[in-house]
């Protein structure tokens, strides 16, 4: 059995997400909230999020006991790109790539 939590549309980079996704990928539940509670990075309180909302639905939907869950899977797969002009000299104008990311935390229960 496993239960899973998406966070859509965050604004955050899939790949500074993905840096934070690969530190508690196959943890148990509790390791990787204290990983994330000490991990200085803006992805971490946004991940962290996701995984309590993993951890509550895997509680109070799926019946399975906190003791046994960890990390089965997490991603972070990109969502939609907003672009803004960055103007730069001479009357030149850029494209701001303002990127966001759809995370995915899954949890399982681990069988002894």
């Amino acid at each position: 059995m496993e239960a899973r939590a998406i966070a859509r549309y965050v604004r955050i980079s899939p790949r500074k997400a993905r840096l934070v996704l690969n530190l508690i990928r196959g943890k148990h539940v509790d390791e990787a909230l204290a990983i994330l509670k000490f991990t200085p990075k803006k992805a971490s309180k946004i991940v962290e999020k996701v995984l309590k909302s993993a951890i509550a639905n895997a509680e109070n939907n799926h019946n399975m006991n906190r003791d046994n869950l960890y990390v089965a899977k997490a991603v972070a797969d990109e969502g939609p790109t907003m672009k803004r002009v960055l103007p730069r000299a001479m009357g030149r104008a850029d494209i701001m790539r303002r990127r966001t990311s759809h995370i995915t935390i899954v949890v399982k229960e681990k069988e002894e």
